[in-house]
């Protein structure tokens, strides 16, 4: 049996939803133990308390101080930025007995990180024990941040070129860097057509179907676009989808379909990858999980409100692919819905963009690198002992 940890943190979903994807993806393979870990339950209440209140209030209420945070933490230089991980290790360590205790316990073969917090923490767990273990890192932004690069780590994923070309004129050797794409879900692998998802879902087969998808954006700016979207009457049906955010549903609450267009407003929902291929455009942030699902599934993207710094980039890249439009005002989303809509060479270009850019199998890809490269290393060791016997 080949035992894997992996451990995220869960400020934001897509570290979660990338583990998960993971998680499946090595339970896929024969005599593998699986265990996904949130780095932050581990931490003292305190220390966790901080870093998700700020995190939430930096990057939703005081974005240009975020981003300010953001690009001034990102070292160019390589040994200046591992060091300064490093020294950030040390200062969190005393928060994180209990993760320590859990990744001794466990004693894995193998850690998997999907965010940087376990990662640079691993660099001293690791150096008071006996075997060193092989830990990979997950990178789930189009570009990484120096925060993601630690001493010891065995190979990095990322989810382009440009994010391996990044790295690799910062320094990092080019041996650790494996393009792989962001790890999404296992199903988005399947075949869908959009004709059956359409009747699936009660979606007229030949309407204009645009998605919004609103959980992570401001109630009032999602009300004025679908307000913008309702007057324009640039499509046939509209859907919301607003996930956990009971807010944003209260916001349009008083917002409905008319002649033109149908407005379908939508909670929590376990079909959003059905959404994605019944839609003709979908609407969204840019974080680094949704944009690679839609990614996958070729869908053009409409990008709005990215969070300074990551999110920004992100969108560059999709911006640049083909795969997508970014805009930054929001009176422009209706027009640019009906532009769209109304140039369908133009969405067939974007669809073939968007799918260039796609790793559907992205996860199954992390899992199958690890998994040889682990068998490798143990069948190595194991040739090696009748020497060392000697």
């Amino acid at each position: 049996m080949t035992n894997v940890l992996i451990l995220h943190s869960s400020l934001g979903s897509g570290h979660i939803s990338a583990s998960k994807a993971l998680q499946e993806a090595f339970a896929r393979f024969p005599q593998m133990t699986v265990r996904s870990e949130d780095a932050l339950e581990h931490a003292s209440p305190v220390y966790r308390r901080v870093v998700r209140e700020a995190y939430e209030q930096l990057s939703e209420r005081l974005p240009q101080l975020y981003k300010a945070y953001y690009e001034g933490s990102d070292v160019e230089d390589l040994e200046k930025s591992l060091d300064s991980n490093l020294t950030w290790a040390k200062l969190e360590r005393p928060f994180f007995r209990k993760l320590e205790n859990l990744v001794q316990a466990a004693n894995p073969d193998v850690v998997v990180c999907v965010q940087q917090i376990p990662s640079r923490l691993l660099q001293l767990v690791e150096k008071q024990d006996t075997v060193r273990r092989p830990q990979y890192v997950v990178i789930t932004d189009a570009i990484a941040h120096s925060t993601w690069i630690n001493y010891g780590v065995s190979g990095y994923f990322l989810p382009n070129d440009l994010g391996r070309n990044f790295l690799v004129q910062r320094g990092v050797d080019p041996a650790l860097l494996h393009v792989t794409g962001i790890p999404i879900r296992l199903e988005i692998m399947e075949q869908k057509h959009k004709a059956t998802v359409r009747s699936q879902l009660e979606l007229p087969p030949d309407s204009r179907v645009v998605t919004l998808m609103g959980g992570g954006l401001s109630p009032k700016r999602v009300h004025e676009v679908v307000s913008d979207l309702l007057e324009y009457a640039c499509l046939d049906v509209l859907v919301v989808a607003a996930g956990r955010n009971q807010d944003l549903l209260d916001a349009i609450a008083d917002l409905s379909s008319h002649d033109t267009v149908s407005l379908r407003k939508l909670g929590m929902i376990d079909y959003i990858d059905d959404l994605i291929v019944a839609s003709d455009l979908v609407i969204t942030k840019a974080g680094g999980l949704i944009t690679s699902e839609i990614l996958a599934r070729g869908t053009p993207m409409i990008l709005v409100d990215p969070i300074p710094g990551q999110e920004e980039q992100n969108a560059d890249v999709i911006a640049a692919s083909g795969a997508g439009v970014q805009l930054r005002l929001l009176e422009m989303v209706a027009p640019a819905v009906g532009h769209l809509l109304s140039h369908p060479e133009r969405l067939a270009d974007m669809s073939e963009a968007a799918l260039s850019l796609g790793r559907p199998e992205a996860a199954l890809a992390i899992a199958r690198h690890i998994i040889e490269h682990w068998q490798q290393d143990r069948q190595r060791l194991a040739s090696l002992a009748p020497a060392n016997n000697s």
